[in-house]
């Protein structure tokens, strides 16, 4: 496991010029757009692993893949809000390290709650073992035309977006915003 901690930690950072990408990118863009054009632009910066049939490669793009995701999707979250973007932290686990860089400003740190990370370790898991979704159908599909691993995920967001798959998590999401600036009780049970 410290093997595997240790190279997600590596690859963490993105190329300083894929933030100029995110500079073009309308505050008001969606997530899922800028998360879907981010992933599928690394195949750009990491063209020395493109060959989905040599194992050496298949485990570098997996292992890059999952580390730039948080930082990515954290990137996109602070564009949408108008703040600046905050660097991973090496010092921190996966789960801990998205959420400061979601939830930090450079004038003061994040606070993180260990029962927060927990609920967002097993939530992870739960939406990795999703079988046989629309999302994991079209990475399937356009990885066994072997496109590379970056391509395959970006069509994979692109899928997750519609209404009828990931778009009822946004719809969820906003529906518990809703009640939250209501102000209204919640009873816990």
């Amino acid at each position: 496991m410290k093997k595997w901690n240790d190279e997600l930690t590596m690859h963490t950072l993105i190329h300083e010029d894929l933030k100029r990408l995110y500079n073009g990118f309308p505050k008001d863009g969606h997530p899922m757009a800028i998360m879907s054009s981010m992933i599928g632009s690394l195949s750009t910066y990491y063209q020395d692993s493109y060959d989905p049939e040599n194992a050496e490669h298949r485990h570098i793009s997996m292992i890059r893949l999952l580390a730039k995701f948080p930082t990515i999707a954290a990137f996109a979250y602070k564009k949408s809000i108008g703040q600046p973007t905050i660097h991973p932290l090496n010092s921190l686990d996966y789960c801990a390290n998205f959420m400061n860089m979601m939830f930090s400003v450079p004038s003061e740190d994040y606070k993180i709650d260990p029962e927060i990370v927990k609920a967002l370790n097993l939530l992870l898991i739960l939406h990795a073992d999703h079988e046989q979704n629309c999302s994991t159908s079209t990475v399937r599909l356009v990885g066994s035309s072997l496109a590379n691993l970056y391509g395959a995920i970006s069509a994979g967001i692109c899928a997750l977006w519609g209404p009828r798959h990931g778009g009822a998590n946004q719809e969820v999401l906003e529906m518990l915003q809703e009640i939250q600036a209501s102000g209204l009780p919640v009873k816990k049970s």
